[in-house]
């Protein structure tokens, strides 16, 4: 049903955008195409269970559904110069359409971009701010996005506010934020996280009962540290806790199966990763998702039926929703197909979605304020 569902988010990506040295396995080519695909991870890898793996599988299945060559590399540290090298040593094998996923890629892609026009680079989460940043870091404050580059983000405001909205209405009222590092697209998510919540505490006249601890792990994995911190977020009564960043997921887990709590994913529909790596069939009660997989799949179908110059040839795109009718098919959107919440139905999930869609729900993507809110809020000081 996730092929479905992915494939329901293609067509919807075609319609909307007119729409390391590491060895991965490599597709071997039959076709008469000249299109060779490469993905670069950023600085986690293609095991994350997160935005990494999801990139990888994407491309991936890409590759071996057209008979495309398809290689992952995988820098060999978390560093510019080393994403970078990846990116060289890619091209000097031959693979000219290169994936990459995450923020990080912004100062790789204003180095080598435009030395590399042939090079066609497709950017997950990597937004004009990111760009322009590290051109003005690169002294070149008048860059211009080549056209061998095409941008994607996403309104995870979106995507937070239904999982805050959902897990009220299903009734926790002792919440928890756990970001990676606070960039843009982790802020997002939990802003949107914090007004769902509060709308949802406004409607069931429980804003004195509901509460969020919110905090930045610092990184975007788990550790002792972390997993530390969020042991004592439990032990005092936190019920569920959003994970957003990469691995750092691993540290709220642990420490909610210890409490019996309950956790929320991102990025992807993370359920069944977490039940096979904690025996917790309930332990991850929905996940906050984006249409990273279908960006690929739609995109690297762009390049194959010649539409790079006129659908994405130097754009940035955000993608949110685009359908008030059928969330699957939205690039924000929580996951119907492993659904476990009984008071928040899947029609109140719909019903939610057409709010948002027709505006009569309205949810900001400041990242630099903190929402204003009737439910307590606390921040916390970063773990690292």
């Amino acid at each position: 049903m996730k092929k479905k569902i992915l494939s329901l988010l293609m067509v919807a990506a075609l319609a909307v955008t007119g729409l390391t040295a590491c060895g991965g396995k490599d597709n071997k080519s039959g076709s008469d195409s000249d299109v060779k695909i490469a993905m670069i991870t950023d600085s986690g890898d293609i095991t994350d269970m997160s935005f990494n793996q999801t990139t990888y599988e994407a491309a991936d299945k890409f590759g071996k559904d057209h008979d495309i060559d398809f290689k992952y590399y995988k820098p060999t540290e978390n560093s510019d110069e080393a994403r970078i090298a990846s990116f060289q040593n890619a091209v000097a094998d031959g693979y000219n359409v290169i994936v990459v996923p995450g923020y990080l890629f912004a100062p790789m892609i204003v180095n080598v971009a435009d030395t590399n026009p042939d090079v066609k680079i497709i950017a997950l989460d990597v937004s004009e701010f990111d760009i322009t940043d590290a051109a003005e870091k690169a002294n070149k404050k008048d860059y211009k996005m080549p056209s061998n580059v095409c941008c994607f983000t996403y309104s995870e405001e979106l995507a937070g506010y239904m999982a805050g909205y959902a897990v009220v209405k299903e009734g926790y009222t002792k919440l928890g934020f756990l970001g990676g590092v606070a960039v843009p697209a982790v802020i997002r998510y939990g802003y949107g996280y914090i007004q769902g919540a509060n709308a949802a505490a406004v409607e069931l006249k429980k804003t004195a009962d509901v509460q969020i601890n919110y905090v930045y792990g610092g990184d975007f994995a788990g550790d002792p540290a972390i997993t530390a911190v969020m042991d004592t977020w439990y032990k005092g009564g936190t019920e569920i806790v959003f994970a957003c960043g990469g691995g750092i997921y691993t540290s709220a887990c642990e420490a909610a199966k210890a409490a019996n709590g309950k956790v929320v994913g991102v990025d992807t529909d993370q359920s069944g990763v977490i039940k096979d790596s904690y025996g917790v069939d309930d332990l991850c009660v929905t996940s906050a998702m984006k249409g990273l997989a279908a960006t690929v799949t739609a995109t690297l179908q762009g390049v194959l039926d010649g539409k790079w110059d006129s659908d994405y040839a130097g754009k940035f795109s955000n993608l949110g929703l685009v359908s008030g009718d059928d969330p699957s098919l939205n690039y924000v959107q929580l996951p119907t197909e492993t659904w476990q919440m009984k008071n928040f139905t899947v029609d109140d999930y719909k019903a939610l979605v057409a709010a948002m869609y027709n505006g009569d729900v309205k949810v900001s993507n400041d990242t630099e304020n903190a929402p204003t809110t009737e439910i307590k809020v606390e921040y916390f000081d970063n773990i690292k």
